[in-house]
Formats: C-alpha cells, structure tokens, sequence
C-alpha cells in the first residue's frame, strides 16, 4: 500500500508541475489576478487544519500538504502564515497575530468594585480613633475642639441653677439599635434650664460610663437626651453605680425586643423620675455628642449623685455590650462648673 500511495503521489507531482511550466512561458503578463486567486486559494487552504483518521494517513497528508507548498512557491505564491493562524496587519506595517476567540474581543478585566462602607463602632477598623476617616460628615470626630465625653476635673463650684424636670409616667418603647440599648419616650417630658425648656427625645445606656469624675469611671451610664424648639441638645447623665437592683432598669430590660433593630412598644409606663437620684447637683460643660457625627454645641449636665443597679442588671447589658464608651477626649481648657 505505500509504494502504491509512494507511486500515485509522484505521479500527481509529475502532473502538476509538468502543467505548471508548460502554462508558465505562454501566460501573458495580465494574467496576473489568476495568480492572486491561486493565492487566495492556497491562503485558505493553509489555514485549515488537517484532521487525520489514522497516522497511516497522516504522513500522506503531510506529504500532500508539503506538495502544495512547493506548487505554489514554483507558480511564485508564498504562504502569509503558518497553518491555523489568520496575519493582521498593523498600521506600521508589521504582523500581528490575532488572539484566538472571537474576533475583536477585549480581554477582560478585572473587578475593581469597592468593599463594603466600614460602619462605626467601639473596636477594629470602624473604632473611635477613625470614626474622623469613615464619612465627610463625621469630621468632627477627628478635628472638632469640644468634644465629649471628658474627665471632670477641677469643675469652678458657684451656685447653679437647678435643672427643671417635667417628667410624668408616659408610654415607651425600646430598640437595640446595635450600639446600645434604646428607649424612646412619648411627647410631654421635658426640662427647664438657663431659660430654655428642651424636650425629652431618649435615653439609652453605656458601659462602662462614658464620662469621668476626678478620673473615676462607673460602671454604667444613662444619657437622657433633650432638644428645644430651635434643635439645640441637652444630655442629663444619671450614673449608675453596682448596688441594688433598679426598678425602672428592670422594666425596660424586661421589653428588651428579641432581635436587633427591632422597635418593641411596651404594654407599661414609664415613670422618668425614678430614674433620678436624690440630689440634683451636678456638673455642666459644653460638649458634643459621644458617638457619630459628634456634633458640637452640646450642653451636658451630669448628676453628681450616682444610681443604684444591680450586678444582675449590669450583667443583662453587658451580655449585649460588653464595651460601648467612646475613650475621654481632651478638655482644651473648657470651663466645667458644678453645683456646690
């Protein structure tokens, strides 16, 4: 079989350029587009890839292939490229092979989407010494001059003027709101103070206490925060010491809502005076909010008498909040006074 393929493959050989030279002297000169289509042609079929059934067959292909080859290198045709691959040209003239795929297509690039907006909290990346970094609207944080809480040191003694509660029993409702406890109250309980009656919005607790007296910290603390009518703020800081256990703080802890973020409105009344010590002395300062934006312009008065809760009721909290007090921030000579 192959001396018969050997022999056929000559034979064809001898065919074709026997006809190719006796074409080549009598082919005027204008037969050149003929060529170009003989080059066409022979372009074509380079570029189609051989798919042998057999490796038999696969050297007579080759051999075929080869035969091609010099066909039409004698008729002065030379192949563009190897076989399988299409030349482009470029605009400085050199070739460039396309890359395999669909034709024109863009490599595709990498992701380059953001990661998720870092949320403020009391440790890690969204703690208190870059919540100035997170947002444009928490500037203050970093750069703001009166800022809270501090360490009440040295407060100026003067007789000052009682604060004015307005508190009456009033429906509530409470949220952990995934940086404290929450309890928010009905309209109509409210203070009188420097001539401004500002109204109660909400309380909610810290642990340990934000604020420090001559460099003690209590265990926990309620902020009680008020607005006026022109939207100044108000917090009154009750301090909550281990001890006996508190009734008012057993009734919110009692509607604490199963899941967080979850609003719970209690089915009882809250009575804000029984969280309120005996004695209404206090020390009062301007400052800022302790948490995001931590918006300045605060007026801050905290009651120098701690509160009584127990270490059962403390423990409730800290199963929630073992830490959530923002670190004292510095005083810049702000004037402190206090009730004598």
């Amino acid at each position: 079989m192959r001396e018969i393929r050997s022999a056929a493959l000559s034979l064809a050989c001898c065919v074709l350029l026997g006809s190719a030279m006796a074409n080549e002297p009598v082919a005027p000169v204008k037969k050149a587009p003929a060529k170009a289509a003989i080059k066409t042609e022979t372009k074509q079929e380079s570029g189609t890839e051989a798919k042998p059934a057999a490796s038999a067959s696969r050297g007579a292909d080759e051999s075929l292939d080869s035969l091609r080859m010099k066909l039409a290198e004698r008729l002065g045709t030379k192949p563009d490229g190897a076989p399988g691959q299409m030349q482009l040209t470029t605009k400085g003239g050199a070739a460039a092979a396309e890359p395999s795929g669909r034709k024109g297509a863009k490599p595709a690039t990498a992701a380059t989407g953001h990661g998720a907006e870092i949320h403020w909290a009391y440790e890690g990346q969204g703690g208190p010494e870059r919540w100035g970094q997170l947002r444009p609207d928490f500037n203050k944080c970093a750069t703001g001059t009166r800022q809270s809480p501090i360490d009440i040191r040295e407060g100026i003694a003067v007789d000052l003027e009682p604060i004015g509660f307005d508190y009456k029993p009033s429906n509530f409702s409470v949220i952990d709101n995934g940086h404290t406890v929450q309890v928010n109250v009905a309209q109509g309980n409210s203070i009188q103070i420097m001539g401004r009656r500002y109204e109660l919005l909400q309380f909610h607790f810290h642990r340990p206490s934000e604020e420090r007296i001559n460099g003690r910290q209590f265990d926990m603390v309620a902020h009680l925060v008020h607005k006026d009518s022109e939207g100044r703020l108000a917090v009154v800081a009750v301090l909550l010491d281990r001890g006996s256990t508190h009734a008012l703080i057993q009734t919110v802890w009692a509607n604490l809502p199963l899941e967080k973020n979850e609003l719970l409105q209690a089915q009882v009344t809250l009575d804000l005076n029984q969280l309120l010590p005996e004695s209404r002395l206090y020390y009062t300062y301007m400052g800022s909010l302790t948490t995001p934006p931590c918006s300045e312009g605060v007026l801050w008065m905290v009651l120098k008498q701690p509160v009584q809760v127990s270490n059962q009721q403390i423990n409730i909290f800290s199963r929630l909040y073992p830490m959530n007090a923002r670190p004292v921030q510095p005083s810049q000579g702000r004037l402190i006074k206090e009730s004598n």
